[in-house]
């Protein structure tokens, strides 16, 4: 039995972000009920960081939750959501969360056609999918796109999650993204560029040995 104010949860996709989320929302008292799991990594992952919920197909996972999150590829969430409207499994009431920096909430249009709830969080960190990234969401920028009514719910769930929300309007989304993975590929060659500098002042490189 779920205790009250407590919901039930529906993880699509158990990747780096998936499993640690949906984690993360059982210890705040959430029950994750099922979720849904397809390589073999992504099976270690679930069942290292959600022992004992049951793999399910998508539609299973979705069917009788009261919260969805949507931890997919970006690429992959737009056919995935309404491919999921195309079999009637979106419900009224239904609280559904994606994960995706790129969309806000447009990409669930059809998830708020049937009076669902849509909700976008991105949390701004990278995740090794193990439940080291457990204590690094503590105080972690989650930016939070959800229509106006359904924004303080955002806020409360990154809040649950031991982030700290951060509104991000639904036209300013794709600068978000697109400023999050200018910063990402920037340091990635001051990195590089770094390492080349210490190989050459004769510096051993130990991560190599």
């Amino acid at each position: 039995m779920t205790p009250p104010g407590r919901l039930e949860v529906g993880v699509v996709g158990a990747g780096r972000v998936g499993a640690v989320l949906g984690h993360a929302l059982a210890a705040a008292g959430h029950r994750v009920r099922a979720v849904s799991a397809i390589s073999q990594e992504s099976l270690d992952r679930a069942a290292a960081l959600l022992p004992g919920v049951p793999v399910r197909d998508v539609p299973d996972v979705v069917a009788g939750a009261d919260l969805v999150l949507l931890a997919v590829p970006d690429d992959v969430l737009p056919d995935l959501v309404a491919g999921l409207a195309d079999v009637a499994a979106w419900r009224a009431g239904q609280i559904v969360v994606h994960t995706a920096g790129r969309f806000g909430t447009g990409v669930l249009a059809p998830v708020r056609a049937v009076g669902a709830l849509p909700l976008a969080i991105h949390p701004a960190m990278t995740f090794t999918g193990t439940s080291l990234d457990l204590t690094r969401l503590v105080g972690c920028a989650f930016a939070v796109t959800a229509p106006e009514p359904v924004l303080p719910i955002g806020q409360a769930l990154v809040v649950e999650l031991g982030g700290e929300p951060v509104v991000v309007a639904e036209e300013a989304r794709g600068l978000y993204h697109a400023a999050l993975a200018h910063g990402a590929n920037h340091l990635v060659v001051l990195v590089a560029q770094a390492a080349q500098a210490l190989a050459a002042a004769g510096v051993p490189d130990r991560a190599a040995s």
